[in-house]
């Protein structure tokens, strides 16, 4: 066979003629990571303050919907996490009379009603935490310079119709996210992780689906939020307006002025 066919075949078959070296997938991952944090609004993004995200959120219980709710979800980020807590604390007020809410401090929530204040349960704080710390968005916003975390490319495939650039973020606890960026846009569109029940010491399955961007001042975010949980939908959120950096009312982050402590319920 000729040589210069020989070659040819070679070159059609994406076979490199030269000891020319892959780039690495550590590499490849973080410039990916990088490439979708400009996307995101770049400096806007990662400097941004607050968030508030008004609309409806759905809630399902075996892909059957359990309820449904006008939300407002305020958002403000904080430079460092306390132990055992996230670096932001998040108030979700409810109902068409906005007259009951979740305050979610930086190591602590609280169910707020007219009744008064309860702390929330031990399991629904736990989740609030590992589904806070394992959000791309967050972890992109808070976590991204944090010591031991790895980058790692995985590569292109076709997710609903889009193809994504799939990339594996570790931390230094061995944790994996395993996230899915749209290949034109550098968005994250999809997430997915495992975390392992401490009491039944069963694995679960965690995804998270990104849908529906928009400028929400300098700010791409998803106005469309799915999660699910072992193969089943349990949160929808679908926003109807998102603002960031806009000034809240005063003493959002906290307990209203009176409130009577009530016992947690576990």
């Amino acid at each position: 066979m000729h040589w210069k066919f020989f070659a040819g075949l070679l070159l059609c078959a994406g076979l490199p003629l030269t000891g020319a070296k892959a780039q690495p997938a550590s590499d490849k991952g973080k410039q990916i990571v990088d490439q979708a944090i400009a996307a995101l609004g770049g400096d806007r993004f990662l400097h941004m303050k607050t968030r508030v995200a008004s609309g409806r959120i759905y809630s399902f219980f075996h892909n059957e919907l359990s309820g449904l709710d006008v939300a407002h979800i305020y958002t403000q980020y904080l430079d460092q996490a306390p132990p055992n807590g996230v670096a932001v604390q998040e108030r979700e007020v409810l109902g068409k009379k906005q007259d009951y809410s979740y305050l979610f401090l930086a190591n602590q929530g609280w169910d707020v009603t007219y009744r008064g204040a309860r702390p929330i349960p031990d399991d629904t704080w736990d989740r609030y935490v590992r589904t806070t710390r394992n959000d791309i968005l967050y972890l992109l916003r808070q976590r991204r310079n944090e010591p031991g975390l790895q980058f790692e490319y995985i590569g292109s495939e076709v997710h609903l119709s889009t193809h994504v650039e799939v990339v594996d973020i570790i931390d230094a606890q061995n944790q994996a996210i395993r996230v899915y960026f749209d290949h034109n846009t550098l968005l994250p569109v999809r997430e997915s992780y495992t975390w392992m029940d401490p009491q039944t010491r069963q694995r679960n399955d965690a995804v998270t689906e990104f849908d529906k961007y928009r400028d929400a001042g300098g700010v791409m975010w998803p106005f469309s939020i799915e999660r699910q949980r072992n193969g089943y939908k349990v949160y929808q959120m679908f926003a109807s307006k998102v603002e960031v950096d806009q000034p809240f009312p005063p003493k959002m982050f906290e307990l209203p002025p009176g409130a009577k402590l009530l016992k947690k319920v576990n």
